[in-house]
C-alpha cells in the first residue's frame, strides 16, 4: 500500500514539476522582461549598490540587506550544491547552460514579487509588517480573492512545516556530518521508540535542534541578525573554494565553457547519447533554476515585506540580487566545477557525491581537508534555510489565523521538527515538500500576472521622478555656480 502510495506521489510529483508550470513561470518572466526592457540587466548595477545601502528613514523593522539575507537564507540551501550536481548527471553539462536563462528571466520575476510585497504590505496592530503573496493578492487584485490568497498560505505553512523547512534540511545536515565523521556507522546508539542512530547523528540532531531554538525564539529581528553574518559569509566562502578550484585548474575553464553550450543545443555530441534530447536539457536545467532561486515561488517577498524602506521599485532591485546570488554566481560556479573536473562523468556518483568529488580532485588540498570545506558549506547553507523558511511559514499561518497561541505552538512544533528530523525516512517527504513547492507557485504567478499592469506603471514611474530630481539637482547646481562665480 505504502509503495502504491509512493508512486503516486512521485506521478503528482512530475505533474507539479512538468513543463505547465516551469511554462507558466518562465513566461511570466519573458513578459515581464519585455515590458520592463530588460530592466534586470540595466539596472543591475544600481541593484547591487542599493543592496548593501540602506535606505534613510524607511518604514519597516529590517533592513533592505537583512530582508535580503533572510531571503537568501531561505534561498541558497543544499540545492546549490546537490541540485546542481543532480542536474547536471541528469540533463547534462547543458543543463548549466539553460539554468542560467531560467535565472536571468527569473530576476524580473523576483524584482515584481519585491516591489509588490512593499506596495501592499500592512502593518499590524503590533506594529510588524506584513506582506507577501496573500497580501498583494488580496489587496491587489481584491477581496474575492482571498481564498486563492489562503491556498497560498496554506501550501507555505506545508513547505515549511514538513518539507524544505525542517526535515529535508535537517537530514542533509546529519548526513553530511556522519558522512564525514563516521561514514562507516562505527559508533552506535540505541534511542527508545525511535530506533538505532550513528551516534554522530544524534548528536549533531540536538546541536542542531538547540541552535535553531535560540534563533527561532528571538523573532524576525534574531533571524534577521544570524542571517545578516552567516549568508554572507558561507556565500564568500563557498565561492572563494570554487574560485581556487577554477584558478588551480583554469586551462580546463575554456573547455567547459565550451561543453556547456554545445551541451544545451547539442546534448548527444557532449554525452554520447546518454541524455535523450535538447527538450530534456532545457527541462532540467529551468526546473533547477526555478527551484534553487525561488523566483515565481513568491516565499522571499514575505521576507522583503519586512524592509525598512518606502519606495517598492527600490526593494524590487534589492530583491532581484538575490537570483543573481543564488543562481548566477553559486549555481554556475558549482556547475562550473562539476564539468572542469569531469565530476559528473564519472560512474555511480549522484547527489552531494558529485560534488564532493568536485572538490576533492580540483581543490589543492588533501580530500579530507576538501570534504570538510563542502560539509561545513552544507550545514550553513542548510541550517539558515530552516531559519528562513521558519519565517515564511509563520507569516503563513499569520494570515490564516490571527490567533496568537496558534502562531506560539506552531514555533515549537516546528522545533520539534528540527529534531525529529535526523531520524526518519526522507524519500516520501521529499516529494511531498516538492509537491507543496510547485503549488505555492500557481496562486502567486496568477497574481504576478494580473498585476503586472501596476509593475510596469509603479516602475515608470520610480525612474521617471529619479530622472526629474536628478535634472532639478543639476539645475540648481548650474544655478549655485553661477551665482559663486
Amino acid at each position: 500500500m505504502f509503495q502504491t502510495i509512493e508512486k503516486l506521489l512521485i506521478q503528482i510529483d512530475h505533474f507539479v514539476w512538468g513543463i505547465p508550470l516551469i511554462a507558466l513561470i518562465l513566461c511570466g518572466g519573458i513578459m515581464l522582461t519585455v515590458r520592463m526592457g530588460f530592466l534586470q540587466i540595466r539596472k543591475l548595477p544600481l541593484a547591487l549598490k542599493w543592496m548593501v545601502a540602506s535606505e534613510e528613514d524607511g518604514e519597516g523593522e529590517v533592513s533592505s540587506f537583512q530582508a535580503l539575507c533572510t531571503a537568501l537564507s531561505a534561498t541558497i540551501g543544499t540545492g546549490n550544491i546537490v541540485g546542481v550536481a543532480t542536474a547536471v548527471t541528469t540533463g547534462g553539462p547543458g543543463a548549466i547552460f539553460w539554468l542560467n536563462v531560467a535565472a536571468l528571466f527569473g530576476m524580473a520575476t523576483k524584482y515584481s514579487e519585491g516591489l509588490l510585497a512593499i506596495k501592499y504590505r500592512t502593518v499590524d496592530k503590533d506594529g510588524h509588517a506584513l506582506g507577501g503573496p496573500f497580501y498583494y493578492i488580496e489587496r491587489g487584485m481584491g477581496a474575492r480573492w482571498k481564498p486563492l490568497a489562503k491556498l497560498f498560505a496554506f501550501f507555505g505553512v506545508c513547505v515549511g512545516t514538513f518539507g524544505t523547512g525542517t526535515f529535508t534540511q535537517v537530514n542533509g545536515i546529519s548526513s553530511a556530518v556522519a558522512n564525514f565523521f563516521d561514514p562507516k556507522n562505527s559508533h552506535l546508539v540505541s534511542i527508545p521508540h525511535l530506533g538505532t542512530y550513528n551516534l554522530v547523528v544524534v548528536i549533531s540532531a540536538i546541536l542542531l535542534t538547540i541552535s535553531a531554538a535560540l534563533v527561532l525564539l528571538g523573532g524576525l529581528k534574531r533571524i534577521a541578525q544570524v542571517t545578516e553574518v552567516i549568508v554572507p559569509f558561507m556565500a564568500v566562502a563557498y565561492i572563494a573554494s570554487v574560485v581556487v578550484l577554477m584558478v588551480t585548474n583554469a586551462s580546463a575553464i575554456p573547455q567547459a565553457i565550451k561543453i556547456i553550450i554545445e551541451g544545451a543545443f547539442n546534448p548527444r555530441a557532449v554525452t554520447g547519447g546518454a541524455i535523450g534530447s535538447m527538450m530534456i536539457v532545457m527541462q532540467t536545467g529551468i526546473a533547477r533554476g526555478v527551484f534553487s532561486n525561488e523566483a515565481g515561488l513568491g516565499s522571499a517577498p514575505i521576507a522583503a515585506a519586512a524592509a525598512k524602506t518606502k519606495e517598492p521599485v527600490r526593494q524590487g532591485l534589492v530583491s532581484m540580487t538575490g537570483t543573481f546570488i543564488d543562481t548566477i554566481l553559486i549555481c554556475t560556479m558549482t556547475g562550473l566545477s562539476i564539468v572542469i573536473t569531469g565530476a559528473w562523468k564519472m560512474p555511480g556518483l549522484k547527489g552531494v557525491t558529485v560534488t564532493s568529488y568536485a572538490f576533492s580532485h580540483g581543490l589543492p588540498f588533501s580530500s579530507n581537508v576538501a570534504a570538510f570545506i563542502l560539509m561545513m558549506c552544507l550545514v550553513f547553507f542548510a541550517f539558515t534555510t530552516i531559519l528562513g523558511w521558519n519565517y515564511y511559514s509563520e507569516r503563513c499561518l499569520e494570515y490564516l489565523t490571527p490567533s496568537k497561541q496558534a502562531n506560539k505552538i506552531f514555533k515549537y512544533v516546528y522545533i520539534f521538527n528540527v529534531f525529529i528530523g535526523s531520524f526518519i525516512s526522507l524519500s516520501t517527504v521529499w516529494t511531498i515538500s516538492d509537491i507543496f513547492n510547485g503549488l505555492m507557485a500557481i496562486p502567486n504567478m496568477i497574481a504576478i500576472f494580473a498585476l503586472s499592469g501596476v509593475i510596469v506603471e509603479e516602475t515608470k514611474r520610480f525612474f521617471k521622478e529619479s530622472q526629474e530630481s536628478l535634472e532639478i539637482s543639476a539645475q540648481l547646481d548650474s544655478y549655485s555656480d553661477t551665482l559663486e562665480n
